[in-house]
């Protein structure tokens, strides 16, 4: 009992043998079953519906999408890694269609892990700042 918090030790102070405890600790941290497959519908929806904001960099879009899988996995329902990179492409803005043909045409998507993929986004979005950077007269 000295390993647990306060409001453990209210869930559990009434439970008689370990199991009871073990059951009772599960249930409200991880929920119940239902509770577990309505967390898994919400979030696959948020998954499905995901889009990069205009204003959104590329790394802050994926903090956001990481959460989202990290969650689903956490719960026992890991989306394959291939489906993983082919959303992140899909869900780029307009403006990025040229080099999203480039990755599609140049790289396999199928060995293509989420990292490396956010590294060629931000090594092409750092050097089209800068470009525009360039091209842009002083004041």
């Amino acid at each position: 009992m000295c390993g647990i918090g306060p409001d453990e030790y209210n869930r559990v102070s009434t439970c008689d043998t370990t199991k009871e405890i073990w059951e009772a600790l599960q249930t409200a941290h991880k929920g119940t079953t239902q509770v577990k497959q309505s967390k898994i519908d919400m979030l696959t929806i948020e998954y499905e519906l995901f889009k990069m904001k205009n204003d959104e960099s590329i790394q802050d879009m994926h903090t956001r999408f990481t959460s989202i899988i990290n969650e689903l996995h956490s719960l026992r329902d890991a989306i394959p890694r291939n489906k993983l990179v082919r959303k992140i492409l899909s869900v780029l803005p307009g403006s990025w269609e040229s080099k999203v043909n480039v990755i599609t045409e140049a790289k396999d998507l199928q060995t293509l892990t989420t990292d490396e993929l956010i590294g060629n986004l931000n090594t092409y979005d750092m050097k089209g700042k800068k470009d525009s950077e360039r091209r842009e007269p002083k004041k």
